[in-house]
């Protein structure tokens, strides 16, 4: 039976504005979130899933508004946590860590996690998503790097240099899957035809 899972990644965020938990979108974000709700209208998505990120959440909320139904947030599908939960790494200090984490996914800074950890915790959350709402279709509202860890997971081409390359924020990869197995992924977003 066919499930699919619509990894959502957030619209812009202003970088200076409140903690990881509490950034919210820009205008430009606030936009893209609307052409997200056009791109995946017509889906028939059933299910609204997301990281306790606000800027994730306010980037599905309007899908889900109009599909009538709510967002049910699960703390485990939270962005990596590279030094602690409120702080955001600086971008210059961004990719040695990251080089360094997918050389040994064991690896973490102090108060942080490793890439281990965080795909094991998002993991966990998406194999039960995958059996509670099997053939059904699902949007989830993520990050770049967890969203990566995650899609890693069933296939190794989703590894540092998609990351690096993973410039688009919003993004949208839909996930097919047949009774828990990955059957094929779909990039949906395209900046170029939606602007």
């Amino acid at each position: 039976m066919k499930t699919f899972i619509y990894m959502v990644r957030h619209s812009e965020s202003p970088k200076t504005e409140g903690n990881e938990r509490t950034r919210g979108l820009t205008d430009k974000g606030k936009s893209d979130a609307n052409r997200i709700t056009q791109l995946l209208e017509g889906e028939g998505i059933e299910v609204f899933v997301s990281s306790p990120y606000q800027r994730a959440i306010l980037t599905l909320q309007e899908l889900a508004q109009c599909s009538g139904q709510e967002i049910i947030v699960f703390e485990d599908l939270k962005e990596r946590i590279f030094l602690n939960e409120d702080s955001r790494m600086p971008d210059n200090e961004l990719l040695p860590l990251l080089e360094k984490s997918y050389s040994d996914p064991t690896f973490s800074l102090t108060g942080g996690e490793s890439n281990a950890d965080c795909q094991n915790r998002a993991i966990t959350v998406l194999k039960d998503l995958l059996k509670i709402y099997r053939g059904r279709k699902i949007a989830l509202g993520t990050h770049g790097v967890v969203m990566t860890l995650m899609m890693g997971h069933y296939d190794n081409q989703y590894d540092l240099n998609f990351l690096c390359h993973l410039i688009s924020k919003p993004d949208v990869y839909r996930m097919e899957f047949n009774d828990g197995a990955l059957v094929e992924v779909t990039r949906m977003w395209n900046p170029a035809r939606v602007q």
